[in-house]
């Protein structure tokens, strides 16, 4: 097995097709047929079918696939590691970010990183759950920050508190929602929600007590994937949503949302760094990690404690 036959297979993957896979690899198409054959021969079995439109992989194509993609982004950053460290040359690091850790630690770690390391090129995408578990484990993301997921980690992944979030959520609402003045839970019942991030994550209304106080479960309206798109959207909405109080503070205000004055205290957000456990990280990686923990200790001026 040679490397040139996993960036084939994952070019068919991308493209379906064995002439736009030649034009990608600047090969002819009769070379990516005969390679192809070679590699299935290799294996003994089919890793792609043909059909009028082009090709797909089969399931042992898409099971090798999903292992390629990791060895292939495994050399890649080995590669890049080596130059940095022969040549000084650029390196990249991945990070997923929850809308706090986006907030309090990025900025502050980021220019760290920037001003000892300038040859680092950072990647920053909003982190949900379960997606950024899926791509901490295939390799899209070195790195995510951001609270505890309910249904756990696995061995493979490890885990490190960095900070507890000293402002709460808040629950938004639209200036003239009918229960921009709701102070208690009671005042909500009824209340149409819109759900930021999966169900049982931070940004779902349910963990806020409703039942145990009685009341019946918030009726989710609407599910967006990242606070962007919460910002553009609830401003327009008779509904609610919850989002960290410094999201709020630089945000709601701007764009006509307000606070409901909630006597009840939410429970506090408590920052985590995410890291595969069964492969060793990167130099750049492990100094974005260092500028993160540095960063943490200074806003909280205590130590950040593992796991």
């Amino acid at each position: 097995m040679r490397l040139r036959h996993l960036h084939l297979l994952l070019t068919l993957a991308q493209t379906g097709s064995l002439r736009a896979a030649a034009d990608v690899l600047k090969v002819t198409q009769p070379a990516v047929t005969k390679a192809l054959r070679q590699f299935e021969e290799e294996l003994g079995t089919a890793l792609v079918l043909r059909h009028p439109k082009g090709v797909r992989l089969t399931p042992a194509g898409e099971l090798l696939a999903v292992r390629a993609a990791t060895v292939v982004r495994e050399i890649d950053r080995a590669r890049e590691e080596v130059a940095w460290l022969g040549e000084h040359a650029e390196a990249s690091v991945s990070v997923g970010l929850s809308p706090a850790a986006a907030e309090m630690l990025a900025p502050g770690a980021i220019a760290r990183l920037q001003s000892r390391w300038p040859q680092v090129r950072v990647r920053l995408m909003d982190a949900l759950y379960p997606d950024v578990l899926h791509q901490l484990r295939t390799g899209a993301l070195d790195l995510a920050l951001g609270p505890l997921p309910p249904t756990g980690l696995g061995p493979d992944v490890g885990v490190q508190t960095l900070i507890v979030v000293d402002s709460p959520q808040v629950i938004a609402a639209p200036k003239r929602h009918r229960l921009a003045q709701a102070r208690s839970l009671p005042d909500l019942d009824g209340a149409r929600w819109i759900l930021t991030g999966p169900a049982h994550g931070p940004g779902d209304p349910a963990h806020l007590g409703f039942e145990e106080a009685g009341l019946p479960a918030p009726k989710v309206i609407l599910q967006c994937e990242s606070f962007t798109t919460l910002l553009a959207v609830l401003p327009g909405m008779e509904a609610l949503a919850l989002m960290p109080r410094r999201f709020f503070d630089r945000h709601g205000a701007h764009i006509g949302l307000v606070a409901l004055p909630m006597a009840d205290a939410w429970p506090l957000t408590t920052i985590h760094l995410f890291q595969r456990t069964d492969r060793p990280q990167t130099l750049p990686t492990q100094r974005l990690i260092d500028c993160f923990v540095q960063e943490a200790h200074g806003l909280r001026g205590t130590p950040a404690s593992k796991l």
